[in-house]
Formats: structure tokens, C-alpha cells, sequence
């Protein structure tokens, strides 16, 4: 196998422009792709230097259900001053608490696809 990463995440939404107002002002994500094309809209969002990049899938882009993503899992170098943002954004967030393989939290986008965020335990 010659595989050396993932192209994009499909994370299902019901309203693009709700979902990308979220992904770039709450969590500070940048714009890679917003275009027209058959289908429908492609959007696709990520964190600044990211390899992988998050496509935002509205209703009728690839059949899923709007907020049936989960595990999407986010490394911070610290979760707990984003979980604090996330707070002041009214964003519910569960923890963060602490793991053998670091410290992490969870919390879902306006859709409830279900997002952790990881500051890694060094040596794991």
C-alpha cells in the first residue's frame, strides 16, 4: 500500500453557509474550496497548515444524513483554553478530562456531528 493521507472528511450538514460561519469564525478553520459545481455547492474547510481538509456536505451531496458524522477527532496543543472559546460561544462542551493518551473533550457542530478535541500526552 502506498497510502500517505486523507484527502477530505465528509461531514454532513443542513445548511452550508450556518455550517461554514461555524467551522471558520467558532473554530478559526480556513476556506479551501467554496464552488458550484453538479450536485451542488462544494465546500470544504481546514484548520491552517492541515493536510486533510473537511468537506462541508449539504442536503443531496453523496445521501447522508445531516449530522451523522462522529469520532472526528481535532489535536489542539490546548484544550483547555479551546474548550473555554467554545463556552464563550455558547457551544456546549463535555470535559475536557484526562486520559492516558492526554487530555480531550467532545462537542458537536451546529448540526451534531460529533467533534473531540486531543492535546496528546507527550510520548504517545
Amino acid at each position: 500500500m502506498n497510502i500517505t493521507h486523507a484527502s477530505f472528511v465528509t461531514l454532513p450538514v443542513a445548511d452550508q453557509d450556518r455550517a461554514l460561519r461555524f467551522y471558520t469564525d467558532v473554530l478559526g478553520f480556513r476556506v479551501v474550496a467554496d464552488v458550484q459545481m453538479p450536485p451542488g455547492r462544494w465546500v470544504q474547510v481546514a484548520p491552517a497548515g492541515a493536510q486533510t481538509v473537511f468537506t462541508l456536505a449539504g442536503p443531496g451531496m453523496g445521501g447522508f444524513e445531516a449530522g451523522s458524522a462522529r469520532g472526528i477527532m481535532l489535536v489542539t496543543t490546548d484544550v483547555d483554553a479551546d474548550c473555554a472559546r467554545l463556552a464563550e460561544a455558547g457551544i456546549a462542551v463535555r470535559g475536557p478530562e484526562d486520559q492516558p493518551w492526554g487530555r480531550m473533550a467532545s462537542f458537536t457542530d451546529p448540526d451534531g456531528n460529533g467533534l473531540m478535541l486531543l492535546t496528546e500526552k507527550e510520548g504517545f
